[in-house]
């Protein structure tokens, strides 16, 4: 008996172990981009403008922690990296957790920078915040600017301005103009991006919105498309007739009402035609 319970008693930890799993695979494909990242960082590396970083930094990168930090070695020590100006949506924060875009935002710094162990920094005046990270201007080998090409997709906002560090507030700013008019990423869901970061909130609001829109208005189209056939129309005597398809007026009638069933019709007081 005892044997039977323990078996029972595994078991019921595995199941519970699988539920967990499952439960945690779902979380993480609702996050998985809604984009094609490949294609645009693709796109991006064929396109974007060409810098000349001979006169930056060069430091090997460790890895990409978020789509606006990453990991470098830094005079022999392991060192975060804050991009400097721009400010992506997170990914793993303690109290924000998972917002929109975050997911999306890290997976385009990540392409972006494959297969690349150095990166070039460019500094401003100041060379860390007030959590001693290091602040710096992101460039691949080639010369692309990573805050750039974030800023460009709709990927991420021009945020954190503080003085010293404001030498490419102006050129950031101009670019996230265009991705704002564009309405890309982050800036094709009002009210999303605030002053003060992300509203998951207003997010979501929106886009619930949306879908029920779509769904109400798959849900008409469907009835008029393939059984709301039925033409009802009223007469210069007033009368009002109904008209099924195949009838001889039907195709010139102009319909005042359509109907899915001749009981519709009926119950809003409309006869049928006689031919």
């Amino acid at each position: 008996m005892k044997k039977l319970l323990l078996a029972l008693f595994l078991l019921t930890l595995l199941i519970s172990g699988c539920t967990e799993e499952s439960s945690t695979e779902n979380i993480q494909t609702e996050n998985i981009q809604t984009e094609d990242i490949q294609g645009i960082v693709t796109a991006t590396k064929d396109t974007a403008e060409k810098h000349d970083v001979s006169k930056f930094e060069e430091y090997e990168l460790e890895s990409v922690i978020d789509g606006d930090t990453i990991r470098i070695k830094y005079n022999g020590s392991s060192e975060k990296v804050r991009f400097l100006l721009v400010d992506t949506p997170e990914t793993n924060h303690e109290t924000l957790g998972v917002q929109p875009y975050g997911p999306e935002a890290k997976e385009f710094t990540k392409q972006l920078l494959a297969g690349q162990d150095t990166v070039y920094l460019e500094f401003d005046v100041s060379y860390r915040d007030k959590y001693n990270r290091l602040l710096a201007y992101i460039y691949t080998k080639d010369g692309i600017s990573v805050q750039e090409q974030l800023l460009k997709n709709g990927l991420a906002r021009v945020a954190y301005i503080y003085a010293p560090n404001t030498k490419h507030v102006d050129w950031f700013k101009s670019i996230q103009k265009t991705a704002q008019q564009s309405a890309l990423g982050i800036w094709s869901v009002e009210d999303y991006v605030t002053n003060r970061g992300y509203d998951k909130e207003a997010y979501y609001a929106a886009t619930t919105d949306q879908q029920d829109n779509v769904d109400s208005n798959n849900v008409e189209s469907t009835k008029t498309n393939n059984s709301c056939v039925i033409k009802g129309n009223i007469n210069a005597k007033g009368n009002k007739i109904y008209h099924m398809p195949g009838q001889r007026n039907y195709d010139n009638t102009i319909a005042e009402e359509m109907f899915c069933t001749e009981k519709e019709a009926k119950d809003a007081g409309f006869i049928p035609a006689q031919q």
